[in-house]
């Protein structure tokens, strides 16, 4: 019995050297600055900066493998904490934002089929819709779902809004739309082209009071010549070109087009 317990306890020692040998030997040094960059980043963990959250993006800064603004959320801010911590210069970050480019809500949208299932775009999808648009906002928020930030909800016509305030442009509202009906663009650019159809203008009208029906008039109209026809159905912005004048929005006869600034008048008086 003595020798039982003996020959168990000299195993156990000396299994346990080797396994102390093995930690010692191929032992991963952690480099501090990862520490300090994780603590640093928003932790908000939603992979607009395509690494596996915050963590990973804290390694691959460290590494070299990403530059200082890849945080798209942290903006600036965060750029520049990067930057000092890793001691290197860093490019400002460009600030973006969510836009939801669809107007078809519940009442200016036709609607083709009642559906009750699964609340998630991904399901109606794969059913084609409930509304006769084969291009537009499914409406059962996941898009809402997926923001970390909170900078989204459903309102009462079944589309979401987007609220710029709080939006990051961390673009996890992008990826979580079946539909592509969402894109980021610059924070600065507030005239847009709400609409993803690239069916015939006839057809449009059938089932949609603000869709894009290719008149090409706001093509016509736009002095900075930032608007062309894509696929010759779908009137869309260049906004490197545009300088919101909005002058194309006042054009527009379907409403299609939208122009968020401040009114003149208030710019004005401002």
């Amino acid at each position: 019995m003595l020798s039982a317990v003996l020959t168990l306890g000299i195993a156990g020692l000396v299994f346990g050297g080797f396994l102390a040998l093995a930690a010692q030997r191929f032992k991963v040094e952690e480099d501090p600055r990862v520490a300090e960059i994780l603590a640093a980043l928003p932790g908000a963990n939603c992979g607009a900066c395509g690494f596996p959250g915050c963590a990973g993006l804290a390694e691959a800064v460290a590494r070299g493998e990403a530059p200082c603004n890849a945080c798209i959320p942290g903006g600036d801010a965060v750029a520049e904490k990067l930057a000092s911590i890793m001691g290197m210069a860093c490019e400002a970050v460009e600030p973006m934002k969510a836009v939801v480019y669809c107007q078809g809500d519940n009442d200016r949208a036709q609607i083709a089929a009642e559906y009750h299932g699964v609340e998630d775009c991904h399901a109606l999808h794969q059913l084609g819709g409930s509304k006769t648009c084969p291009y537009g906002c499914l409406g059962l928020g996941t898009c809402v779902r997926a923001c970390p930030f909170d900078a989204m909800y459903m309102a009462p016509n079944g589309l979401p809004v987007v609220i710029e305030e709080k939006c990051t442009g961390c673009g996890a509202c992008v990826r979580a739309c079946p539909r592509d009906v969402i894109d980021l663009v610059p924070a600065d650019k507030q005239v847009h082209i709400l609409c993803k159809s690239y069916d015939k203008g006839a057809q449009v009208r059938k089932y949609c009071q603000v869709g894009c029906i290719a008149c090409r008039i706001c093509v016509r109209a736009c002095p900075q010549k930032a608007i062309s026809m894509d696929k010759d159905t779908l009137a869309v912005i260049d906004y490197s070109l545009c300088d919101n004048c909005g002058i194309c929005a006042t054009k527009c006869p379907m409403k299609t087009i939208v122009d968020r600034q401040q009114p003149k008048e208030d710019k004005q008086a401002s």
